[in-house]
């Protein structure tokens, strides 16, 4: 078939690759629809308000329509109108009146005005790396930080004006500096996937700052560009600056439902094209959705064209983008087949079975809202997972509750319980106190309730139990007091983090007392709130970020942080001393009966008992835990060959360093609510 205009010469085309493709003479369009009658391409003017010509697409190969239409060329703008039947009792809601974006799309141009639609846009992706290549940081030195795109740098008085709160701010040389003085490895990125604003948030004037409501899996939010229309290339060179320097980027990534919401919700992509193949439907009714998300609809990773758009969606982030990994948002969802949640579903044997994917960083959120969707210690091999136990754990220990000393123990030595199965490690477990979901850490510390007021949904949403404890007042306070015991609770937990077995998370802020005011859901807060407040700086949150710079040091310094194996106290050096074992204030291992409300006591981890150390001088470490009210004694476990213990960190005075601390120990008194760290030297 050949159709012919003086611009324009259609032509078969070919149905691999998806999406709209530059192919030396013009574009190969290929769109998938198991169900459409008819596809139409609209290509628009360059402004993209103009439509100037509609093709039907009439060469069909299996289920995948495609043309080539000779005499187009990069920075063609289009979209597609689907015909077939409005039944959604059968599952079918096709409306050829809604122009519909490409789901391979590379660039999403936003609505021109209201009552418009988003449309595509063919670009050229190549692009210079100029030899940068992926820093492939083993899992064992690896530190994150979890940060918002435009959050993160948009009111850092130090960073240039117009690359505040856009991509390239999170490679500016001030942010390149902040990551090494922490020791971070990899920046995790909330969504950067093209997104909308839900219909309720529309109504209310409100956004959605997180992002997590995609409507293109290939295209990259332009708003967090400085200018839009190169949202690619300014992505693509961020990726390059921050490799350049040994720095991963890991992506947040949204598979597991779509920004067009419940039967209410926008026709934007997906459900105008093949509303039956694309999402779960309720078994007994195809008109409703099967939302196992919360978010209105689930994707249907069950269908083969699904996983393959998730799939290709992966690939070109991870090869054409340099991306180094990915955290799955929802991801049971994922493995959800007929039967629930599988941990061999295909889509997790196609991942482990590419060449690209098995070899880049993957990292669940091992629940959805499903039945059967808490999957924490149960995805594949290779796989990391988001602990929320360790995250609660820690938060109540410190916070004083009863009977959580065996479960902060548990938590610090790996969380064996959960993950110690199968060939996993403790680096699979990715630790952490926070995250963008929940309060801040200052506000851990600040708040006993949420105060989620200002998203307008009458502090109904967010979660209520928290593990949170104002300390005697709620919010902001001068009492000095209260102020100094806050902040030690901090460095505490932050403590806890980086001296824990598996892989730290570290939410961008927190190293420097950012607040949210008690907001433990700022998912629509794209304002001060949302914000990291980088503009006011106090002699507290300079402490803080130091101390964090010298545990993350400490970490870096001391393998036996970072076992690549579970430390079970049965492997043993030549003086007989495990490689983890527990002890009493005066000393001794404890026992089963000492576990009983523990809340003074300490872990002393030995290198010289883990296997195949390499290491001159092994590390032993004393860590020591009072999360008791009132002060402690310790007596220290003797150390053979005349070694000694120097004290190296201490949270109640956090400008001690390593080195600093010249006098060496045999016993030591410990504030109440304090962390120390000994090694034998």
């Amino acid at each position: 078939m050949t159709e012919q205009n003086p611009d324009l010469t259609v032509r078969k085309g070919t149905p691999e690759p998806r999406g709209a493709t530059p192919d030396g003479k013009g574009i190969n369009f290929s769109v998938f629809s198991a169900h459409a009658e008819k596809i139409e391409l609209c290509l628009y003017d360059d402004s993209g308000k103009n439509e100037i010509r509609r093709i039907e697409l009439t060469e069909k190969t299996g289920d995948v329509f495609h043309a080539s239409i000779e005499g187009l060329k990069p920075g063609q703008v289009y979209g597609y109108r689907a015909h077939g039947p409005n039944a959604p009792q059968d599952g079918h809601r096709f409306d050829p009146e809604k122009l519909l974006l490409d789901p391979y799309a590379k660039e999403i141009l936003p609505p021109q005005d209201a009552g418009d639609a988003p449309k595509s846009r063919v670009i050229d992706t190549s692009f210079d790396w100029r030899g940068a290549k992926k820093p492939q940081t083993p899992w064992e030195k690896t530190v994150i930080y979890e940060a918002h795109p435009k959050g993160l740098t948009k009111t850092h008085p130090d960073i240039a004006t117009d690359k505040r709160g856009v991509y390239a701010g999170i490679a500016a040389p001030e942010m390149i500096a902040h990551y090494k003085k922490l020791g971070i490895t990899a920046v995790e990125l909330l969504p950067v996937h093209a997104h909308a604003d839900e219909t309720h948030l529309k109504k209310t004037g409100k956004s959605n700052y997180w992002g997590y409501n995609t409507i293109g899996f290939f295209a990259p939010e332009p708003s967090y560009a400085s200018t839009p229309q190169n949202a690619l290339k300014e992505f693509k060179e961020t990726v390059r600056e921050l490799h350049k320097h040994g720095i991963e980027v890991i992506l947040d990534v949204v598979y597991n439902h779509t920004g067009e919401e419940g039967t209410d919700g926008p026709t934007l992509f997906l459900r105008g094209l093949d509303n039956k193949s694309y999402y779960k439907l309720h078994p007994h009714d195809q008109s409703r959705y099967d939302d196992m998300t919360g978010c209105g609809n689930t994707v249907n990773v069950t269908h083969p064209e699904t996983r393959k758009m998730i799939l290709d969606s992966l690939r070109y982030w991870a090869e054409e983008c340099g991306v180094d990994g990915f955290r799955f948002d929802l991801a049971p969802v994922l493995g959800r087949g007929l039967n629930g949640y599988e941990k061999a579903a295909p889509l997790f044997e196609d991942i482990a079975k590419d060449p690209v994917l098995s070899k880049t960083k993957m990292i669940a959120e091992p629940w959805d809202v499903g039945m059967g969707g808490y999957q924490l210690g149960n995805f594949p091999t290779g796989w990391k997972e988001w602990n929320d136990k360790f995250r609660d754990s820690v938060r109540a220990f410190w916070r004083g509750d009863d009977h959580t000393g065996g479960d902060f123990a548990h938590a610090m030595a790996g969380s064996s319980r959960i993950f110690d199965r199968n060939g996993r490690t403790p680096q699979d477990s990715i630790n952490f106190i926070t995250a963008h979901d929940g309060f801040t850490l200052e506000d851990v510390v600040s708040y006993n309730d949420k105060r989620n007021h200002a998203n307008g949904e009458g502090n109904r949403d967010g979660h209520s139990n928290n593990y949170s404890y104002n300390h005697g007042h709620e919010g902001k306070t001068d009492d000095a007091a209260i102020t100094a015991l806050r902040e030690r609770q901090k460095r505490n937990m932050l403590a806890s983090l980086f001296l824990a077995q598996g892989t730290p998370m570290l939410l961008a802020g927190d190293e420097t007392g950012n607040s949210q005011n008690g907001n433990n859901n700022a998912y629509c807060q794209d304002n001060e709130t949302g914000w990291i407040n980088r503009e006011k700086h106090t002699k507290k949150d300079s402490t803080l970020q130091q101390f964090v710079q010298n545990i993350g040091d400490i970490r870096k310094k001391h393998p036996v942080l970072n076992a690549e194996y579970f430390m079970r106290g049965n492997r043993f050096s030549k003086d007989g001393a495990p490689d983890l074992k527990w002890i009493k204030q005066d000393g001794r291992q404890m026992n089963d009966p000492d576990w009983h409300n523990a809340k003074t006591f300490g872990m002393m981890l030995n290198e010289e008992a883990v296997p195949d150390h390499k290491r001159k001088r092994p590390d032993r470490l004393l860590v020591l835990f009072n999360t008791a009210a009132q002060g402690k004694d310790f007596k220290l476990p003797k150390l053979p060959d005349g070694r000694v213990w120097l004290r190296i960190l201490d949270t109640d005075k956090p400008e001690l360093t390593e080195g600093t601390d010249k006098k060496s120990y045999t016993a030591c008194r410990m504030k109440g609510k304090s962390l120390a760290v000994f090694k034998a030297a």
